[in-house]
């Protein structure tokens, strides 16, 4: 009878064992899904905000020099390789600030034919940018934290995927949009 019963709570032990480490896998793989998916979605507001400001350089709605630099920042932003492109988006968010930021820039462009649709597109291109990266920053974390315990480490349940990284650029909106 003993015996029958050290192997029956060694049985359930096991079993329980067991359940929690597939939780805590797919528990793992999903978090890399969710990482996945939040990449692509800052990968989607970065390019989009790279074209609304490619759309506005081109406009012919600014000066010649704020379009130039407009679009030499959005091209250094596009064509930048993996290990600048924090630096080229973040050059990209201080060129618009400082063309944005310019007095009358948000009056003159609602005056002229086409700028407000130009304007409105720029906002929402900007805090898509925005809540894109907090949201992958985010995912980041989760991720991070969970490959760290003990569990996931000694039994390698993230398997060989890189450790993920943060995502840090200057996103700051500019004055006028942010505070409309």
């Amino acid at each position: 009878m003993t015996s029958t019963m050290i192997v029956l709570i060694v049985g359930i032990v096991v079993v329980l064992t067991a359940v929690y480490i597939s939780w805590r896998a797919g528990r793992l793989d999903r978090l890399h899904i969710r990482l996945e998916l939040a990449q692509e979605s800052l990968d989607a507001a970065l390019t989009r905000r790279r074209a609304v400001v490619l759309e506005l350089a081109g406009s012919r709605l600014l000066d010649p020099a704020t379009s130039l630099v407009l679009a030499a920042a959005a091209h250094e932003a596009r064509t930048a390789g993996p290990d600048e492109r924090e630096h080229a988006e973040s050059d990209l968010s201080r060129a618009l600030r400082a063309a944005v930021d310019q007095e009358r820039f948000r009056e003159k462009l609602s005056e002229a034919p086409g700028g407000p649709d130009l304007l409105e597109e720029l906002d929402a291109a900007v805090a898509k940018v925005v809540y894109s990266r907090s949201f992958h920053n985010n995912a980041v974390g989760v991720t991070r934290t969970a490959q760290r315990r003990w569990l996931a480490r000694t039994l390698r349940l993230a398997g060989h995927t890189e450790y993920p990284q943060f995502f840090e650029i200057d996103d700051n909106p500019p004055a006028t949009m942010a505070t409309e």
